[in-house]
């Protein structure tokens, strides 16, 4: 029974179906309770200079580093009307807001919430699922890519039912479109909305499911008289003086799955997601990089906007090893910022395409280890993968593999 019981506060975390970043650390009444947790690391690239979705960029000289991941120190209160959470990040790179927002309730009823200030916007699974409890360093390439930093400023509705149709989850939000780091750039607002099941009790309490659909519909302004839109096999130029200053749009729809059994040789746990749409985004250039022109804008973009048709998804596999302290990760993830073309024809004479458009797959695969419910030891390694175009630069594998040794401290 002691054994039994151990493991199960080993393993807490994994077993935990839900961790949602837009909430307090406990919705019971209390005063000021502060939590958090610290992610150090140790990165090696197969090549110096590498763009990565794996903690960022690394330096120009540089194919190994120490860094801070994440520091993040939460702040949060609840009463009976309403509660609050204040985050922070803490890192090398310096001391940066991370959550900052107020939610209101009624007394002893929090089936319908009202958020307003800076939160994770409420798309899909991984986006809202917080980083101190997730399985693998870090979230997919296209949820990087077209929700970098995750958060936004807004207001949201939510409907949690506590007894009945407790299975049912319900957010939509408005939110600026421009991300943690912006204030907004014009007059439009993007809509969020999310709609999540979860069945925690299945076969004797051993079977855990959740599943969920998401939309997102928004727009980018455009600042000049042209864009570029996808044709099939490359761009079309379109240019009109009423281009400039109109909004292109920028929309994605979203479904994900999460299933859990609990058997006798360890905790299973199989979680996907699938994203596409449409994604207003630039060329690459000697300032760009191809891995980010198709990145969300926290600033007005400059240049001519492309119209892009992308889609992108995950599969994360987790696997306890004999009711122990050790888990096998297995991940592989897809994004590809341009589906209605092949790699073979990036780089075309006269079809405008750039590294923007090119397709990347990446299997990632290691271990965890609990040291115990708080320490936690990661390795994991990175493949990342992109077929050969016709681009100088790309006209074959690039070399960005990325190697991870993380222990993580929460509390």
């Amino acid at each position: 029974m002691k054994k039994s019981l151990l493991t199960l506060v080993f393993f807490y975390p994994l077993l935990v179906f839900s961790q949602s970043n837009n909430a307090p650390s406990s919705y019971d009444i209390h005063d000021i309770k502060i939590t958090g947790y610290l992610q150090t690391q140790f990165q090696m690239a197969q090549s110096p200079g590498i763009s990565s979705f794996s903690g960022g960029d690394f330096a120009e000289n540089s194919d190994n580093r120490f860094m801070i991941r994440r520091g993040r120190l939460k702040i949060d209160r609840v009463d009976k009307y309403s509660s609050i959470v204040f985050q922070i990040d803490a890192t090398q790179n310096g001391v940066q807001l991370m959550d900052a927002f107020i939610q209101l309730h009624q007394p002893d009823n929090r089936r319908f919430q009202l958020t307003a200030g800076l939160f994770n916007r409420p798309f899909g699974y991984s986006i809202v699922y917080s980083s101190g409890y997730r399985d693998f360093p870090e979230r997919a390439r296209v949820f990087q890519t077209i929700m970098p930093r995750e958060r936004d400023i807004g207001a949201m509705l939510s409907y949690h039912p506590i007894k009945e149709l407790s299975f049912l989850n319900m957010d939509l939000a408005v939110v600026n479109g421009s991300g943690l780091f912006a204030r907004d750039y014009d007059s439009k607002k993007d809509v969020i909305g999310n709609l999540s099941f979860k069945f925690d009790s299945l076969a004797n309490k051993k079977l855990h499911i959740g599943f969920g659909g998401s939309i997102y519909k928004g727009s980018v302004r455009s600042n000049t008289d042209t864009y570029y839109s996808d044709n099939g096999n490359g761009f079309t130029k379109n240019t009109d003086p009423s281009i400039k200053g109109s909004n292109l749009k920028r929309n994605y729809y979203g479904g994900n799955v999460q299933i859990q059994y609990d058997n006798t040789f360890g905790t299973t746990s199989l979680k996907a997601e699938y994203v596409a749409g449409t994604q207003p985004g630039v060329a690459s250039s000697a300032t760009v990089s191809g891995t980010l022109a198709s990145q969300s804008f926290s600033i007005q973009p400059a240049t001519d906007l492309y119209l892009r048709n992308f889609s992108g998804y995950y599969i994360w596999f987790t696997q306890q090893i004999l009711q122990s302290k050790f888990s096998a990760l297995l991940a592989y993830d897809v994004y590809d910022p341009n589906r209605k073309i092949s790699e073979s024809q990036i780089g075309m004479l006269n079809n405008n395409t750039t590294a923007g458009d090119i397709k990347f797959r990446t299997l990632g695969y290691g271990m965890t280890y609990l040291f115990s419910s708080r320490l936690k030891l990661t390795v994991y390694n990175e493949r990342v993968i992109n077929s050969p175009t016709q681009l100088t630069d790309y006209n074959k594998d690039i070399r960005d593999d990325v190697f991870t040794t993380r222990l993580q401290y929460r509390w």
